[in-house]
């Protein structure tokens, strides 16, 4: 069986790649130590994720740390030729987190990565690499986009370039970053010089919000899943910077690995693409809040706070023009309202 080795395979990403490859007939190689319930705490765990995909044959799990380099260096070598697709998922997906502990971010987000390159290249040079970026990688520059105050959410207007989205033409210079940012930059970075240098199948999903009900959603990661459980269970929010009118396009988690499949079935080298749920997908929390108060006939008290996270985005849409062109079999099937749905059935069962 040809192989596919994930990192961050409990996560949502990696757990939904898994099941997903299963099904095409992979066997999976998961690396993952579930450090996320080191980053948000032990209702972050990723461990029921881990249960429900050891159970299947075609899933081999290995408790690993991405920055132990040697413990990595003997897994490419055992796998080596058979690896035929790499998804590189684990991260340290946090603003705030980094903002604490850069060099921890850095090591996590941006070192490994590099680390798991060189393997690839060394052990298995005919896989696909398929590289988990972020669109924080243009820092604060879509907040200079000029943006219209509505009733629940910022927009542009009808006229704007940016009413389709945001593409990858946006300068990733001359912004605030973050440190998440930096160091995701630089992974992004080096993954594009590996597939345009050293001629690696390498792709770089720049995504921005994913969902979907594998998500072990958290304060400072998981904006949906974690808002949809809080005005549930805990009937409160909190709304951090810009009103709460910040607008995200949320793509599903499913949505996203089918997008993956379509490049592994036909890769590019160092090619980059900007990948959400598009316009109807997107929402402001102020306006998830609305559909739950009137879907579940509740009242969610909300607690503003005026400032914005460093480097977080006021309007984020993503244009996908340049991944329909190239891979146009591919369609996104998930709208807001489905994901919401979902979500609602999943924490009031």
């Amino acid at each position: 069986m040809k192989i596919a080795l994930i990192t961050g395979s409990t996560g949502l990403v990696g757990s939904t790649a898994s099941e997903f490859l299963i099904k095409k007939g992979l066997k999976i190689i998961g690396v993952d130590n579930d450090f996320r319930s080191k980053f948000f705490g032990k209702s972050s765990s990723t461990k029921n994720q881990k249960n429900k995909l050891i159970k299947n044959k075609n899933y081999k799990h290995i408790n690993c740390d991405i920055r132990d380099h040697l413990f990595l260096k003997k897994i490419f070598k055992r796998y080596a030729k058979n690896i035929d697709l790499i998804i590189h998922s684990a991260a340290q997906p946090s603003h705030d987190w980094a903002y604490k502990d850069p060099i921890t971010d850095f090591d996590i987000n941006a070192r490994s990565t590099l680390n798991l390159l060189n393997l690839t290249k060394k052990y298995c040079e005919n896989s696909v690499f398929i590289f988990l970026s972020t669109n924080k990688v243009y820092g604060d520059s879509p907040n200079k986009i000029k943006f219209h105050e509505k009733l629940l959410r910022w927009d542009v207007s009808k006229t704007s370039k940016f009413i389709n989205g945001i593409d990858e033409n946006m300068s990733i210079d001359k912004s605030i970053h973050s440190f998440f940012g930096t160091s995701k930059t630089y992974a992004d970075l080096i993954v594009q010089e590996f597939g345009k240098n050293l001629n690696l199948k390498t792709g770089i999903f720049r995504c921005g919000c994913i969902t979907g009900p594998n998500h072990a959603g958290a304060k400072l990661h998981g904006f949906l899943s974690f808002l949809v459980k809080e005005c549930i269970e805990k009937k409160k929010y909190e709304l951090i910077g810009y009103k709460g009118k910040q607008v995200r396009d949320n793509i599903h988690s499913n949505d996203l690995i089918e997008a993956f499949w379509e490049f592994y079935k036909n890769p590019n080298k160092g090619e980059v693409y900007n990948m959400g749920g598009g316009r109807a997908a997107s929402c402001s929390p102020l306006e998830a809040i609305n559909f739950l108060e009137e879907k579940l006939n509740i009242k969610v008290k909300k607690k503003f706070t005026k400032l914005p996270r460093s480097g977080d985005h006021k309007w984020y849409i993503t244009n996908l023009k340049k991944f329909k062109r190239d891979y146009p079999s591919w369609k996104i099937r998930n709208n807001f309202k489905s994901i919401m749905n979902e979500f609602v059935d999943l924490y009031t069962k």
